[in-house]
């Protein structure tokens, strides 16, 4: 009888710490990231606090993902006033030599589309304006804040190349669209690129999570010569579409 009571104890204390770390876990996707707007002279300030890992807040907006990626733990490095949330520092790249348009890059394994840009992360500002409750200048280190995503799909121009085996990592298309609030009647989403290359993307593709903005090449800074700061990554879809160097995104 005793050992009859002993394992009925033991089986409240386990229904208790489920139940517990349930409640837990439902209050920490209740967080959304602490990623401020732009001011009025165009600039973003700093985020004061690092950003949920949670997609939470995405997930009111956007559809469930058609293709898997792969959400990162947030960076532990500690927060200093240049470094709002916590995120590494990186080192720029440096120019490539450019071997010429869809030839291949020896140095990435990727071919070459467009000229390379040269752009300066001190003034670099991700513009988000037309259709949107909240028109955004975000800087490079408030993108990486917000929650990662990365994948490896294909990036093919068919007829003239397949690249395969890369992994891009970058923050949702979704993601960005919701801190800046797309207002009813948006119906798709342009990328205005530095060299003034633009595509355009239904705003239904765009809120799949399986599109993202790429910041990152095989765990490193993109190689300038293939979009740094910020490219566009569709898996699934024509690699003219995968604008690169972006510096504005207009909802129309």
């Amino acid at each position: 009888m005793d050992r009859h009571w002993r394992a009925l104890g033991v089986l409240a204390l386990l229904l208790v710490t489920v139940l517990a770390g349930c409640a837990s876990l439902e209050a920490s996707t209740t967080l959304e990231p602490d990623l401020p707007v732009s001011t009025d002279d165009g600039t973003a300030p700093v985020p004061t606090s690092p950003p949920s890992t949670t997609t939470e807040s995405a997930v009111r907006v956007a559809p469930e993902a058609t293709t898997a990626a792969t959400i990162l733990p947030p960076a532990t490095t500690e927060v200093t006033e240049g470094n709002p949330c916590g995120i590494a520092p990186i080192v720029v790249p440096t120019p490539a030599l450019d071997p010429g348009y869809n030839r291949l890059d020896p140095s990435t394994g990727l071919h070459v589309t467009g000229k390379m840009q040269l752009i300066d992360l001190d003034i670099y500002r991700l513009q988000v304006r037309g259709k949107v409750e909240r028109p955004l200048a975000l800087t490079y280190d408030q993108i990486r804040c917000l929650p990662k995503v990365e994948a490896s799909p294909d990036l093919e121009c068919p007829g003239f190349f397949v690249d395969k085996g890369a992994t891009w990592a970058g923050v949702p298309i979704a993601d960005v669209l919701d801190l800046a609030g797309v207002q009813a009647g948006a119906r798709e989403i342009q990328f205005v690129s530095a060299d003034g290359y633009k595509t355009s993307l239904e705003l239904e593709k765009a809120l799949d999570r399986a599109n993202f903005l790429a910041y990152e090449w095989e765990g490193e800074p993109l190689p300038r010569l293939h979009g740094f700061p910020l490219r566009v990554v569709l898996p699934g879809l024509h690699g003219s579409r995968w604008a690169k160097w972006v510096v504005e995104i207009v909802v129309r």
